[in-house]
């Protein structure tokens, strides 16, 4: 069992943060488009993103940023305008909503990392953040996580939010986090953006290792439609404000808090790869018998964001020979005769070839989790033993739909 449980608050729940969302003008609807996370005193910052060569200036700017000082104390974030290919105009309007922020915290410049989401190549709305800054800082809260994370959306469905906690020396210790994604997800980090705030004191380069870890073994493995976008960022505050001793070293506390870090990235990679543009489903593939844990890894995201596995699985049809030839193709050595494929509790292939199972029940399975909608039991679940090691991994997708196409035809008409 976890030695942690799940508690109310998100990204307010550790101590010390608070968290505002307002309707700026960056979205035509009206709706919340400007979020703001902010630790009451300096909490150690990493962050991962996008491996894309056209990146957006809020990921330049955080990049250089971290390289600097790897410190925080604020992170802004307006979704509707996603600030890539903008060009040097696109870098001053960054520096700018950073200054506006600064003045406004009456904290340092360098105390503040910014994210967008939303159309690329349209200039930001400055008008939008000088009006909206203000009213902004005002609200925060040490309640306001449910508004941040509405005002981080584009074209997601619902808020993506956790918050966990544990005791250290019987004083309690808290991971939150949100996160947006719907859509572009594929991420050597995808439009994915994540906030993780903590209040347990930990290293600069400890925190940032783990988080990198937990990155890996979360948003980096799931997938919705094998594209990655231009804006893509996780950033992780740990301010300190538990009380409890400061992790310094690996060790049986580290440990404890990178597993609580990795079920909170976990909860809300799953979370975007459930929302999916268009999915009725989420797509849960685990891989065992694997040389090593990349391995793994890497047949069950090939599996996950296989297109034809996607579609047969919103066509509820149990087709295991998709499975076999997009484990296949990943790359990893293994002996087809001893290659085992399960769909939920259904037995398709054992040593390399396909097994009598009740198709039909198979197929009202899929239907089953289509019906889910967003409750325990909308998840497809596939398992494959490669019968070449010990090791184990796990990736997420959904499946492919008719609504993927035309959300996507029409995402800016």
């Amino acid at each position: 069992m976890s030695n942690y449980q799940v508690i109310p608050g998100g990204v307010t729940a550790p101590k010390g943060f608070q968290a505002a969302g307002v309707a700026a003008g960056f979205k035509p609807s009206g709706n919340r488009d400007l979020a703001l996370i902010v630790s009451q005193t300096s909490a150690i910052a990493a962050g991962v993103f996008t491996n894309s060569q056209v990146r957006a200036a809020c990921v330049d700017y955080c990049r250089q940023q971290l390289q600097k000082k790897a410190s925080a104390r604020a992170i802004l974030c307006n979704s509707g305008q996603a600030n890539a290919a903008t060009g040097e105009q696109g870098w001053k309007d960054a520096q700018e909503t950073v200054n506006l922020l600064a003045q406004q915290l009456n904290i340092a410049d360098e105390s503040i990392l910014i994210a967008s989401t939303g159309v690329i190549g349209e200039r930001m709305n400055m008008t939008a953040f000088r009006k909206g800054i203000p009213p902004l800082v005002e609200a925060l809260s040490d309640k306001g996580n449910d508004e941040a994370a509405q005002a981080i959306l584009t074209t997601d469905l619902t808020t993506k939010t956790i918050a966990l906690e544990t005791t250290f020396d019987n004083r309690p210790v808290r991971i939150g986090g949100m996160a947006k994604g719907s859509g572009m997800i594929h991420p050597n980090m995808a439009t994915l953006l994540a906030f993780v705030t903590c209040d347990a004191g930990v290293s600069t380069s400890l925190w940032q290792e783990m988080v990198q870890r937990a990155t890996q073994r979360s948003f980096n493995q799931i997938t919705v439609d094998g594209d990655t976008s231009t804006n893509d960022c996780l950033i992780a505050m740990a301010n300190g404000q538990s009380r409890t001793p400061a992790i310094t070293e690996p060790g049986e506390r580290a440990d404890q808090l990178e597993a609580m870090l990795t079920a909170v990235c976990q909860h809300l990679a799953k979370a975007i790869a459930r929302d999916g543009e268009g999915a009725t489903c989420l797509i849960e593939v685990t891989v065992t018998g694997a040389p090593n844990e990349t391995a793994a890894q890497k047949v069950a995201k090939t599996i996950a964001g296989s297109s034809l596995v996607k579609s047969a699985i919103f066509g509820r049809d149990p087709n295991w020979g998709r499975i076999a030839a997009a484990a296949g193709r990943a790359g990893i050595p293994f002996d087809q005769d001893e290659l085992q494929i399960k769909l939920g509790d259904f037995l398709l292939m054992e040593k390399g070839q396909p097994v009598n199972f009740d198709r039909d029940a198979a197929s009202h399975y899929l239907q089953q989790a289509a019906q889910g909608n967003y409750l325990k039991d909308d998840t497809v679940t596939i398992e494959v033993n490669l019968g070449a090691g010990e090791e184990t991994g796990t990736a997420w997708g959904c499946d492919l739909s008719y609504d993927y196409v035309r959300i996507n035809a029409e995402y800016t008409t």
